[in-house]
């Protein structure tokens, strides 16, 4: 199969690989993603206390992926949603003592929170999130931290 080159969005209701220097997007100051700029991608975060929105679910866009790994020790990141969405799913916190607890969230909380420390968010950290249905966001991944590890969920 020949290799073809867009330069907008495309949808494909079998999947899409992504590959190539425009897959993976750098984060240096508090954004809002979109679905068009940020789905499928690989969100690198360079911005230890900075917060990153995700897009309001909309039903043509359930199935959307974002990836997020984390370049720069958190102080205080958050990654949230626009309040309406939820999370769903679960993520672990790990501590180089080996101790790795997981955390599963509230049906309030709307806010991944980490402090580089007990809620993680060190460098290596990673999470995905996917528009599961309406108001519905699925939340997976490992976050790296210190001392007596605490759930990284919140509400807004």
């Amino acid at each position: 199969m020949g290799k073809t080159t867009f330069s907008g969005p495309v949808i494909s209701n079998n999947g899409i690989i992504q590959a190539g220097s425009g897959s993976v997007i750098n984060l240096t100051a508090e954004t809002t993603l979109t679905f068009d700029t940020h789905a499928g991608r690989t969100i690198e975060i360079n911005d230890a206390d900075g917060a990153v929105t995700l897009p309001s679910i909309k039903t043509a866009e359930i199935g959307a992926t974002y990836r997020f790994f984390v370049g720069t020790d958190a102080t205080d990141l958050d990654i949230k949603t626009d309040g309406t969405d939820k999370f769903v799913g679960s993520v672990a916190v790990a501590v180089t003592n080996g101790t790795v607890k997981f955390f599963i969230p509230a049906s309030t909380n709307d806010v991944i929170s980490m402090n580089g420390s007990t809620t993680g968010g060190d460098a290596n950290s990673y999470v995905e999130v996917t528009a599961l249905a309406t108001a519905e966001y699925l939340v997976q991944g490992i976050l790296i931290g210190s001392g007596t590890v605490a759930t990284p969920f919140a509400d807004s």
